[in-house]
């Protein structure tokens, strides 16, 4: 029996109101009896002759329309299924070729180096030809890297490829690569001085060496040029950053003491009015925020913790008005768990994976607090990959 798709599964399936599952279906499509799709008002043509075989992206059959609605269904079915109701907005999407921080492979075979994303549930890398989630920054240095790469990749050997807009041009790290000698060195020199590279730098297995870098690489977080470590967390676009800030300003507007936790770089504490006091586990981005801040003159003191071992306690949260807490996709269980039991008025949780931000939210709503909005924010355009901001309130 035919039936219309309804919604879109977590991993980016249509489903019918049976339960029938369809690949690269949307809602709106007909699944007919021979399980072909016909196509409905939220199908798209896809417009990159990778998909669907790369697995950068998931959802590019999806409309606008139906993408934005994935997204908010995403949050909306996983805090329903911890008991939980709140307004969900609707949500913000980062325009095609937008993003500015990637992690790309690169493979050596007799017939060159293919660089790229895996293909979808495999260890096969699709040779980029084009790209339409990539900064074009990025995507133009797809093709020269081959060609360097095919100097220093050694045959069948696998590569990772990172790249990150930063102020000053493309950062560009490699992993998995040898370049011993001179020569090698005046190759990368030249590599990064002809393409304009921010930076250059290789792991040959013993951690990160910068190869190239003729000024220090920075990244500007609310006018604030801020000292970007290697292989440092940055979200994904820029206006997804935007969208990210201006939720958790709002969360946290009239606040005069705040916390922010897993504070990264300072995306958030150089963003917020009052008071901050940002801590994170890793020591190079608090190194970072702290010489940014106090050249900038922000009121921002800094510690170096790691929350998943030592979140702060009860008492020590007493003094904040508001909390940030932006925590990986694992979410942050433990720290959760002391903010519950805690007399912080506000919590601008923003979160990367629904399914932890809905389990660490019934924790918060069991300790007292209210789910007032949650803002779906997708800036890994086309992917399953869903961003959020929220707002919870004692």
């Amino acid at each position: 029996m035919s039936e219309p798709i309804v919604r879109i599964a977590a991993r980016g399936d249509g489903v019918t109101a049976s339960g029938r599952h369809a690949p690269f279906a949307a809602p709106g499509d007909l699944l007919l009896d021979d399980g072909t799709i016909e196509p409905g008002l939220g199908h798209q043509a896809p417009p990159c002759r990778h998909f669907p075989k790369c697995g950068g992206c998931q959802l590019q059959h999806l409309t606008d329309a139906a993408y934005a609605t994935y997204c908010e269904q995403r949050i909306t079915g996983a805090l329903a299924q911890h008991g939980i109701e709140t307004q969900i907005r609707s949500a913000m999407l980062s325009p095609p070729r937008s993003r500015r921080r990637a992690s790309l492979h690169a493979l050596r075979s007799g017939g060159g180096v293919a660089i790229g994303f895996h293909e979808g549930q495999s260890k096969r890398v699709v040779d980029l030809r084009e790209c339409h989630v990539l900064a074009p920054e990025l995507f133009a240095l797809v093709a020269p890297l081959r060609g360097l790469l095919a100097s220093i990749l050694k045959p069948k050997r696998m590569a990772s490829v990172q790249l990150t807009l930063a102020d000053q041009g493309v950062d560009v790290g490699l992993a998995g690569v040898e370049a011993d000698g001179l020569a090698a060195a005046e190759v990368l020199t030249a590599f990064g001085e002809k393409h304009r590279l921010a930076r250059l730098s290789l792991d040959e297995g013993y951690g990160a060496e910068v190869r190239y870098e003729p000024v220090p690489a920075t990244v500007t977080l609310s006018e604030v040029g801020v000292a970007l470590p290697v292989g440092a967390f940055l979200q994904a676009t820029s206006g997804g950053e935007a969208a990210l800030v201006a939720a958790v300003r709002e969360a946290t507007d009239g606040a005069l003491k705040l916390a922010d936790l897993f504070a990264g770089l300072g995306t958030f504490a150089l963003a917020v009015d009052g008071e901050v006091a940002a801590a994170e586990a890793s020591r190079e981005a608090i190194l970072a925020l702290k010489a940014a801040a106090s050249m900038a003159g922000r009121p921002v003191t800094t510690a170096h913790r790691d929350l998943y071992r030592n979140p702060l306690q009860a008492n020590e949260l007493s003094g904040f008005d508001a909390v940030v807490l932006d925590p990986p996709r694992a979410g942050a269980a433990e720290q959760v768990a002391t903010l519950a039991a805690s007399t912080v008025d506000r919590i601008a949780y923003v979160g990367c994976n629904p399914a932890t931000f809905a389990r660490d939210a019934e924790t918060l709503v069991g300790g007292g607090y209210r789910l007032l909005w949650v803002q779906p924010v997708g800036q890994f355009r086309w992917s399953t990959h869903i961003e959020l901001a929220s707002c919870f309130s004692r």
